[in-house]
């Protein structure tokens, strides 16, 4: 298949209005101040979004916001990156966070509130899917993780894992961790065989393994500048990869975009100020 002119690539997700800072979080009957904070929507899916739209890919964002004006703010920021936000509002607050990162460039996160993403009865055009050349699941809908499998390919998370095997579906690329348990996958325990499992590994790269019996490893790329914050880097390196397979790349090329993508990111306060452009790096 020819790869499209400018690929419509979509991510079904979650955002949460987050205030950066530096620092340690406090410990129990500890009092802490965050320094230099400043705020954006982030989350796995406003910041894959974000990433997938500086990429140049027409970018559809399914979500949910909630009726404050950090929920307004949210879609306002997001749309001045090139991200189309399809969310109904819900009555109440934005769900917000607070990340703090330290001098080893590692992030702490607290998330104030429940999840938002989209559900299936949201009255969203849930049809645009089917002519998506790649979408990105992280949203906590198992329904919506079947309205995305309409994309020509389907990326997901593995911290949506329950919702992927609830949905009976079949990813192209199910990207899991080495290192963090909570994103650890065991693919004998998995009832429909992704067509690949991608596994980060950090600064090391990674490796992967197919379901035709295909395996390897990709390198980390080069960082641009020092490293900053960890904050954003694996779902800049999510989007990344999905891009990659909606422009038609083949996997180790995607594996490659998305290494970029997330160096690129770790240089950065925050998710979104270091995101790769497109045409640069």
């Amino acid at each position: 298949m020819s790869a499209p002119a400018r690929p419509r690539v979509a991510v079904v997700g979650h955002v949460e209005w987050i205030t950066h800072g530096t620092g340690l979080m406090p410990r129990p009957g500890e009092i802490r101040y965050l320094g230099d904070p400043f705020d954006e929507p982030a989350g796995g899916g406003a910041v894959a979004a974000a990433q997938v739209a500086k990429l140049g890919a027409e970018t559809l964002f399914y979500t949910a916001l909630g009726s404050d004006d950090a929920g307004r703010a949210s879609a306002d920021r997001l749309g001045e990156v090139g991200v189309t936000v399809l969310a109904p509002v819900h009555e109440g607050p934005q769900t917000r966070g607070i990340a703090s990162v330290d001098e080893s460039a590692d992030r702490a996160i607290l998330i104030i509130g429940g999840p938002t993403s989209a559900r299936i009865d949201d009255p969203l055009p849930w049809e645009d899917l089917a002519r998506c050349d790649a979408a990105f699941f992280t949203g906590h809908d198992s329904a919506t993780v079947a309205a995305a499998r309409r994309a020509r390919a389907l990326v997901v998370t593995s911290r949506r894992l329950a919702q992927l095997i609830e949905s009976g579906v079949r990813a192209d690329v199910l990207i899991a961790s080495a290192s963090d348990p909570t994103e650890a996958v065991d693919p004998d325990l998995l009832p429909v065989a992704p067509g690949a499992i991608v596994w980060t590994e950090g600064g090391h790269g990674g490796h992967y393994a197919t379901a035709d019996g295909g395996s390897g490893r990709w390198d980390p790329a080069p960082l641009p500048g020092p490293p900053l914050d960890s904050y954003g880097c694996g779902d800049s390196f999510a989007a990344g990869l999905t891009v990659g397979l909606a422009r038609g790349l083949d996997l180790e090329g995607a594996l490659a975009l998305g290494a970029r993508c997330g160096a690129h990111c770790l240089t950065g306060r925050g998710a979104l100020r270091a995101q790769l452009e497109e045409g640069a790096g």
